[in-house]
């Protein structure tokens, strides 16, 4: 690593250390590496040394220490900075283990294998095939369940368990296949202001006109799924009116 003179160039450094001449200045600038003076050519020469303190510096920034912070932490007490690192530490592993979690739904993405549910969904949204649902309803619950599962994975059990005991239920299952008929329906068919008549009694029947599952969820997510639903079919979209306004009428009764 040294030169005849047991110095070496900004250039030499920058490779030996694995970083660039321009954040070697910026070190210097941020006054976190000192600037060695010149020799007689006008170049400035680093020691063994400064390759150590180089090496301790981009150490910590690529742990994602800020670098205004390492001068603080580098002249800490050692029972202080060994607290510090070992913060660093527990945060590179986490940072480590989420990268692999995605890494590995990214691999199951591009087999065609899909982990983004819990066993217990998934094996539920295979089930629902057997109990009549088309394809067009399974693939719809298995993505807004795939979102739930993201943004609120604690209220998604809660949610994903009533919907499963509901549809376990032959009556409460009969009107959820009949939802999924409604989606070629005409928007102005009476068969649908009926529906939504019998859905918001076994609604009723089964929550009263208070709380509803799922109701510490972001009030923006249900919305966004909803609107979701609604976009694939009109008379989806039509009936989910119906459903709304006659809850309504029946809470203001309640």
């Amino acid at each position: 690593m040294r030169d005849a003179g047991g110095v070496i160039t900004i250039g030499q450094l920058a490779r030996y250390v694995g970083v660039s001449t321009k954040t070697i200045r910026v070190y210097h600038a941020k006054g976190l590496l000192p600037e060695p003076d010149r020799d007689a050519s006008g170049y400035r020469r680093y020691s063994a040394q400064d390759a150590i303190e180089l090496i301790k510096i981009r150490t910590l920034a690529q742990a994602g220490v800020p670098l205004a912070d390492i001068p603080k932490l580098r002249a800490a007490p050692r029972e202080e900075f060994q607290a510090a690192i070992a913060r660093i530490d527990a945060d590179l592993t986490a940072r480590i283990d989420a990268m692999r979690s995605t890494r590995d739904s990214l691999r199951d993405l591009a087999s065609g294998h899909n982990r983004l549910l819990p066993d217990e969904v998934e094996d539920h949204l295979q089930q629902l095939a057997v109990l009549g649902f088309t394809p067009r309803w399974v693939a719809m619950e298995r993505d807004l369940w795939i979102l739930t599962f993201a943004t609120h994975p604690e209220e998604a059990y809660e949610l994903f368990t009533d919907q499963a005991q509901a549809q376990a239920d032959p009556a409460l299952r009969r009107l959820y296949l009949e939802y999924d008929r409604a989606h070629d329906f005409d928007p102005q068919d009476p068969a649908l202001a009926d529906l939504a008549g019998r859905i918001v009694q076994a609604s009723i029947e089964r929550y009263g006109t208070g709380e509803l599952p799922g109701q510490t969820v972001d009030p923006d997510l249900p919305q966004l799924i909803q609107g979701s639903v609604n976009a694939s079919s009109p008379a989806w979209k039509r009936l989910d009116t119906l459903i709304r306004a006659q809850l309504e009428q029946a809470i203001h009764r309640g």
